[in-house]
């Protein structure tokens, strides 16, 4: 009987149970998950130091990536059969690699070297095995289609930057965690629209299992940080979410976002690059020193000096990210270029107006 209902079910003619399904398990497998987690951290006291850099004065544990992990592994795994295997197996094995790179990093120390060629073997994986790439600039500087393997080396290049651009907003209570759900929770529908059920999947199980990270992340009692393993982990699921959304728009004449991909792209992704490239300005321009120093300048910094709470904070910054995606939906009709050069001014603006805001009222 189970063989014959697994034999005759199509998620693709139930797709609205299915990715509610997928995302209730996701919830519940990371919910499950992160009291054991919490219970292990304190144990053996795998806890954060607070230095000089802490906005926190406790000692917190910070394998919150742990839960979010084993929740996609077993989403994934479950759900494998169904979906297209050779796409979950090469996100799994990514994952895999990046998450004891994390791991070893939250646990020990790793060097910037190690966890940089463990972010370019994940990408490359997908990339070659996938043939997931960014083909063209879609006319950006009068650049549409790149040669082949200078696609994959401008690809590999936005795995890297996504990845690390993610893991620099880790830095308030419920920031890097509520951005990728708001994010992930984008792609669901741009993959469900573009009929790509697999990612779809993966990108609403993602988004169970960090709303039961955020409950923890957000509290003040059992308080859990991502960590590295849970900001590579996620940035990179990101990063594969962003180029497949591109690369999809790119070989389809007929889809609505065909030369509008890179921008909404950019959009959706806002916060996170505008931070990075703000951050690496005033390092190399004003302070003239190495851009991976480690420091305070960063716009969530700028936030939580002015008065704002964690909370407020991480909240006000998606709540704008979420308006930026949202006029980027509908500017589609004009140029990339033009598109591109409205989102540099209206999302600049708009994460200047909290600050504007906040210096009137006091």
């Amino acid at each position: 009987m189970i063989k014959t209902l697994f034999d005759n079910f199509s998620p693709e003619n139930n797709v609205v149970a299915w990715l509610i399904a997928a995302f209730v398990l996701g919830f519940i497998i990371a919910f499950q998950t992160f009291p054991t987690i919490l219970y292990v951290a304190k144990q053996k006291h795998l806890m954060d130091e607070p230095d000089s850099r802490s906005l926190h004065s406790n000692k917190t544990p910070t394998l919150g990536g742990v839960g979010i992990f084993f929740s996609l592994i077993v989403v994934m795994t479950l759900v494998g059969a169904f979906l297209n295997t050779k796409v979950l197996l090469l996100i799994m094995g990514g994952l895999t690699i990046l998450f004891f790179l994390g791991l070893k990093d939250d646990l020990t120390v790793l060097s910037a070297g190690k966890k940089f060629g463990g972010q370019l073997l994940a990408s490359a994986l997908l990339i070659i095995f996938t043939d997931t790439r960014i083909i063209g600039f879609s006319t950006i500087l009068d650049i549409d289609v790149l040669p082949y393997w200078l696609s994959i080396i401008f690809t590999l290049f936005v795995y890297i930057l996504i990845i690390n651009a993610y893991n620099l907003i880790d830095g308030v209570d419920g920031l890097a965690g509520s951005f990728a759900l708001a994010v992930s929770g984008t792609f669901v529908y741009l993959f469900v629209s573009a009929n790509d059920l697999s990612l779809a999947t993966i990108a609403i199980a993602l988004s169970g299992a960090l709303i039961a990270f955020l409950r923890l992340n957000f509290s003040n009692k059992n308080k859990i940080f991502m960590g590295d393993t849970g900001s590579m982990i996620v940035g990179f699921l990101l990063a594969f979410f962003t180029i497949s959304f591109i690369n999809m728009a790119q070989t389809d004449l007929d889809s609505n976002y065909y030369r509008a991909s890179p921008a909404l792209a950019f959009a959706l992704l806002f916060y996170p690059l505008i931070d990075t490239l703000r951050i690496f300005f005033i390092r190399i321009v004003i302070h003239k020193t190495s851009p991976f120093k480690a420091d305070r300048n960063h716009i969530h910094h700028r936030f939580i000096n002015v008065g704002f709470s964690h909370k407020a904070t991480a909240l006000i910054i998606v709540a704008i990210n979420l308006v930026i995606i949202a006029i980027a939906f509908n500017l589609l009709q004009l140029h990339l270029n033009n598109q591109i050069i409205c989102l540099m001014i209206y999302g600049s603006l708009l994460y200047y107006l909290p600050f504007l805001f906040k210096k009137i009222l006091t």
